[in-house]
């Protein structure tokens, strides 16, 4: 009896997470190509599965569409000094979108609604000299035409490891790619 309580309540939870739909009535609506041109900064933090922090960062993005292609030059600065790259290439059908970047392993793939994104994909990231596969769940949400919060669920194996909070800012008009490997 104890075993069916446990998966009643497992079945139960599970059918009560959000979904991109939940937020059809939302506004500001979120357009990728209207927010994400431009320059923007970021500053956000990595926590740990018990909610520790692990690490933070801020980064300088530069996006960048023409028709439904697009790139996000992104630039990180982590507080141990550490710097990443990451250059995402977007194409936007409809209110779907997919994305490909160096690290993410095949196509991250998902849609907006609302003043939403939902998208997931599959994430390289080194761990202890390792490099981990690590499963992204990755929800952003339009506060205003010129902020935005984003959070990511890291898991393993089904299991939680991690936590992305960042928030992102609009700050000015594009100049073009940062860097010549990520252009259209």
């Amino acid at each position: 009896m104890q075993r069916i309580m446990v998966l009643a309540t497992l079945f139960l939870v599970a059918g009560c997470a959000a979904t991109v739909d939940d937020y059809a009535e939302k506004t500001p609506k979120l357009e990728l190509p209207t927010f994400f041109s431009g320059e923007l900064v970021a500053h956000g933090m990595v926590q740990d599965r018990s909610d520790n922090v692990l690490r933070h960062f801020s980064a300088s993005i530069r996006g960048e569409w023409q028709g439904n292609q697009g790139i996000l030059d992104e630039q990180f600065i982590f507080d141990d000094g550490e710097e990443q790259h990451r250059c995402w290439r977007l194409t936007k059908e409809g209110d779907s979108y997919t994305g490909t970047a160096g690290d993410v392993i095949g196509t991250a793939a998902g849609r907006t609604v609302g003043n939403a994104l939902n998208w997931q994909y599959q994430l390289l990231v080194p761990v202890d000299g390792t490099e981990w596969t690590l499963n992204i769940n990755d929800w952003m949400y339009l506060i205003d035409e010129n902020n935005l919060l984003n959070r990511a669920t890291m898991s393993k194996f089904g299991l939680e490891v991690g936590q992305i909070t960042l928030s992102i800012r609009k700050v000015g008009e594009t100049g073009g790619p940062r860097t010549p490997e990520c252009s259209l």
